[in-house]
C-alpha cells in the first residue's frame, strides 16, 4: 500500500507538499512522485503552511483545484504567492473537469499536472518547471557569500563589514539597475561570526532585532518588517547580528535558519555572512550550500592553518564538496616567506583573494570608530577590498539574465482553456 508520507523524509530525498483531501489524488501524486522524493500532505485550508514549508524545505507545492475544493485552492495561491514568491506552484486536476483547469489558469499558478495522464508527465512537467524557475531565479535573487574562518582573529568580520560597505557604495553609484532586480535593494550583512556581534561593533551600530527573532518572524518576513526591524548603518547597509545572549541560538533549528537565509535573498541584492569562528558546523554546511559562493579566509600562521584544514576536514565529513569554496588569504606579509600560492596547495583550495597585512592601519581606524575602506581609500587593504567588490558587484549584472519563456505546452493549455471559457460564455 502506497500512503503518502506526512512526515520529515530522509536527508537527500526531495520534498512536495501537496494540499489535497482527496484520497485517491493525493495516492496518484505519492506515486507519480516516488522516484523523486517524499509527498507531504497538507489539508487545503491548513493553518501551519508556514512553518511547514520552513521546516521542510520544499521544492515544490502541488495544490488540488479539483471543483470541490477550487475556492480553497486559489486563496491558499494567492497566500503562497504573497508569502514565499519564489516558491514553485503546481495544480492539479484532471481533463475531464475543465473548471478545474479554469480555475487554476485564473489563480495563476506556475504550471498544471493532469491526472488523467501517465504519471511519467507529472515528472517531466515539474523537471522543466524547476528548470525554467532555476535560471530565473539565478537572474532575480539576490546574492549570498559565506565568509568562513576556522577560528576567531583571522579578519573575517573586518573584511566582512568592509565589504558590504565597498559593495553597497558600489550598488548606490550605478547608473542602473539590472532587470528584475527592483524588488530588492543594497546590502545585508549577517554578523553571525563569533566574537559575536563585533559586526555592530566595527559599524558602531545597535541593534535590538537578531538573527533568532529572524527566525521566530519568517512567515512574517516582508519589506516593511525588515526596513523597520534590522539595524542599518547610516551607509545604508542592513545588519543582522546574532543575539546578545548566544543560548537563544540553540532554541532555533538550523534549517529554519537556513531558511532565513534563503528567505533574506529575495529582499537584498547582497548577503554577506560573516561566520567567522563559527562553532556550529552542520550549520555552517549547510549555510555553504546555500550561498552562491563560499571562501575560506586564512592567514599566514601555522595555527590558522592547522585550524583551516581541520575546518575544511570536517566540512567534508558533512557531505559539504570543498571544490566550491575558494580560499582567500589574508593578513598576507611578503617578509614572512610563506606564499599564498603554498597555503592555497596545502589547504587544497583555489586562491581567489589575497589581502594585504594591515593591522596597524585597521586598529587605527577601528579605534576611532571609523572603517579604513571608507576613510583611508588609497591604503592598500581598502583597495584590494574595493578590487573584491568590483569583482563580484560584475559577476552579478552578467549573471542577470531575461526571464525565460514559458514552457509551450503550458502556453498551448492555456490558450486552449481560455477558448474553451470565452466560446461557453459567449454562447
Amino acid at each position: 500500500m502506497n500512503a503518502p508520507r506526512d512526515s520529515i523524509p530522509e536527508t537527500g530525498s526531495e520534498t512536495y507538499l501537496f494540499a489535497s483531501s482527496n484520497g485517491s489524488h493525493i495516492t496518484w501524486l505519492t506515486d507519480a512522485l516516488g522516484s523523486l522524493g517524499s509527498v507531504v500532505v497538507l489539508a487545503p485550508d491548513t493553518k501551519s503552511l508556514d512553518e511547514r514549508i520552513a521546516l521542510l524545505g520544499p521544492v515544490a507545492v502541488f495544490i488540488d483545484f479539483s471543483p470541490e475544493q477550487s475556492a480553497m485552492a486559489s486563496q491558499l495561491h494567492q497566500r503562497l504567492k504573497r508569502d514565499w514568491p519564489t516558491l514553485p506552484v503546481l495544480a492539479t486536476g484532471t481533463s475531464a473537469e475543465p473548471a478545474a483547469m479554469l480555475s487554476a489558469l485564473r489563480a495563476g499558478v506556475d504550471d498544471f499536472i493532469d491526472m488523467a495522464a501517465a504519471s511519467t508527465e507529472a515528472v517531466i512537467t515539474l523537471r522543466a518547471l524547476l528548470d525554467r524557475r532555476g535560471t530565473l531565479q539565478g537572474g532575480t535573487r539576490g546574492s549570498t557569500l559565506a565568509l568562513l574562518g576556522a577560528r576567531a582573529g583571522l579578519g573575517v568580520t573586518t573584511l566582512a563589514t568592509s565589504l558590504a560597505l565597498t559593495l553597497n557604495d558600489q550598488l548606490v553609484q550605478a547608473p542602473a539597475r539590472p532587470p528584475g532586480r527592483s524588488a530588492r535593494h543594497g546590502v545585508a550583512l549577517l554578523d553571525l561570526g563569533l566574537p559575536a556581534r563585533d559586526g555592530l561593533l566595527y559599524l558602531d551600530t545597535q541593534s535590538g532585532f537578531s538573527f533568532v527573532d529572524g527566525v521566530r518572524n519568517l512567515r512574517r518576513l516582508d519589506q516593511t518588517l525588515l526596513h523597520t526591524a534590522l539595524a542599518h548603518h547610516s551607509s545604508g547597509v542592513a545588519v543582522l547580528p546574532l543575539p546578545a545572549s548566544l543560548a537563544q541560538v540553540r532554541e532555533i533549528s538550523h534549517a529554519d535558519s537556513v531558511t532565513l537565509i534563503k528567505r533574506l535573498a529575495d529582499f537584498f541584492d547582497f548577503q554577506i555572512a560573516d561566520l567567522g569562528g563559527f562553532s556550529t558546523l552542520d550549520f555552517v554546511a549547510q549555510t555553504v550550500r546555500e550561498a552562491q559562493q563560499a571562501w575560506v579566509v586564512c592567514d599566514q600562521s601555522i595555527g590558522g592553518i592547522v585550524s583551516t584544514a581541520n575546518m575544511l576536514k570536517e566540512l567534508r565529513t558533512r557531505g559539504v564538496e570543498t571544490d566550491r569554496l575558494a580560499l582567500v588569504v589574508n593578513k598576507f606579509d611578503s617578509h614572512v616567506g610563506l606564499p599564498a600560492k603554498d597555503i592555497a596547495e596545502r589547504l587544497e583550495l583555489p586562491l581567489r583573494h589575497v589581502l594585504p597585512s594591515r593591522s596597524a592601519q585597521l586598529l587605527a581606524a577601528a579605534s576611532r570608530g571609523e572603517m579604513l575602506v571608507r576613510t583611508a581609500r588609497g591604503d592598500p587593504y581598502a583597495q584590494a577590498v574595493t578590487g573584491i567588490a568590483r569583482g563580484l558587484h560584475q559577476e552579478y549584472i552578467s549573471a542577470t539574465g531575461q526571464p525565460p519563456a514559458k514552457d509551450p505546452r503550458w502556453v498551448a493549455l492555456k490558450s486552449q482553456l481560455t477558448g474553451f471559457w470565452k466560446s461557453s460564455h459567449e454562447g
